[in-house]
């Protein structure tokens, strides 16, 4: 099971973006060739609204 190599919190599958989502360090990993790239400095920070539209859909 993958965690959030920076909070070691539950991540969460992204089908859109093709990315894991980690909620407590509002983080997003790729996914290249089937592979997460766990790498804090390769990660996409998530700005606010995208941290509300996550929490509203991952958190239910």
């Amino acid at each position: 099971m993958l965690v959030c190599p920076v909070t070691k919190s539950k991540l969460y599958y992204n089908k859109v973006s093709n990315e894991l989502i980690s909620l407590p360090a509002r983080l997003a990993f790729k996914i290249k060739d089937d592979i997460p790239v766990m790498l804090e400095s390769e990660a996409r920070q998530i700005d606010h609204d995208e941290y509300e539209k996550f929490k509203e859909l991952f958190l239910k």
